[in-house]
């Protein structure tokens, strides 16, 4: 990392400043936002970590539990309080609590909103967030703690699925270095967190209500407790042998979640769930991961979410009539 954009990054803070990091807490976030932390240990005023979801996912919770992180949870937070705001794994438009949080830095591996900031630094071929802030640490020579070395290395972890998803070789590299000062006992305890027995529930409702169209399958779950039922699942089609896109939606209180999974191949999932849902709520990602939530209020008149057949049949017809026009990676 070159020292300029680095003396650039610190440039954004003084002694006196309050800094406030608001995420949508999953481990990259996490680890992330733990990172920064450490790079402005004793440069600022202070620092918060602030979350805007309820974290119910079982491995999540373990992470935080062991590591002893603190989120403070964003209702709870004076946002005016704040002289500093830093993004990491996410931006300000990712999400409609961060409106009236103007950023100073933003560090993301996510498409680019091109949200303002003082400092931007957007990679969206790295494939995880993490990545980038380990070669911030390195650029400064600091040692991560077990903790922070533990929480990098599994955000890069879950967020290539063990480099199954798009990853580059900065990613390997930063794994590795992770590796070196990670407690590989808390990483195995933190996985075999990962399921909870209410999940099960859904797995069964997944089997039942699959749609498969060659290699793409498509399943709607109606209502679950957490938004994380769905993500698991929709990683669980994907291991399927003949399976290479993976679609699957659940509601989620007043929101429809819709989350995709593939290998990348071809098409870019990313642009599929943008173009299908993005005019309806917040949809992307990346070419093999992305996710779109809809509110239920704004398809009301388009389908009746409590037919479970009927919403998956709609998302179907939505995705197939945009990906259409989307050509194919060859294509390109």
């Amino acid at each position: 990392m070159r020292k300029e954009k680095l003396q650039l990054f610190f440039n954004q803070f003084a002694r006196d400043d309050k800094v406030l990091i608001p995420i949508v807490a999953d481990p990259d976030a996490i680890a992330c936002a733990m990172a920064i932390k450490r790079l402005l240990w004793r440069k600022v005023s202070s620092i918060t970590i602030t979350g805007t979801n309820t974290i119910k996912r079982p491995d999540n919770l373990a992470l935080i539990r062991l590591l002893a992180i603190t989120i403070t949870p964003f209702k709870k937070i004076d946002s005016g309080s704040y002289s500093k705001v830093v993004y990491v794994d996410s931006q300000p438009s990712h999400n409609p609590l961060f409106s009236n949080l103007k950023p100073t830095v933003i560090i993301d591996h996510h498409p680019d909103a091109e949200d303002g900031a003082e400092y931007r630094d957007i990679r969206t071929d790295y494939g995880a967030t993490a990545s980038i802030i380990i070669e911030y640490l390195q650029a400064m020579k600091i040692k991560p703690s077990q903790k922070l070395a533990t929480a990098l290395y599994y955000a890069i972890k879950t967020d290539t699925d063990s480099f199954n998803r798009s990853a580059i070789y900065a990613d390997v590299k930063a794994f590795q270095y992770a590796f070196r000062f990670a407690n590989l006992q808390w990483i195995r305890k933190i996985e075999a967190s990962e399921m909870q027995p209410g999940f099960l529930k859904y797995f069964e409702k997944a089997l039942k209500n699959r749609k498969k169209q060659k290699s793409w399958i498509y399943s709607h779950i109606g209502s679950v407790s957490t938004p994380d039922a769905v993500v698991i699942i929709s990683d669980f089609f994907l291991r399927v042998e003949d399976i290479n896109w993976s679609i699957v939606s659940g509601i989620s209180g007043r929101k429809l979640i819709i989350v995709f999974r593939s290998f990348g191949l071809k098409r870019n999932v990313g642009k599929i769930a943008s173009k299908s849902f993005g005019k309806l709520g917040s949809a992307g990602g990346h070419k093999s991961a992305a996710r779109a939530e809809v509110p239920i209020s704004n398809i009301s008149d388009l389908v009746d979410c409590k037919n479970e057949n009927q919403v998956n049949n709609w998302i179907i017809n939505q995705i197939q009539k945009e990906r259409k026009s989307i050509p194919n990676k060859k294509k390109q």
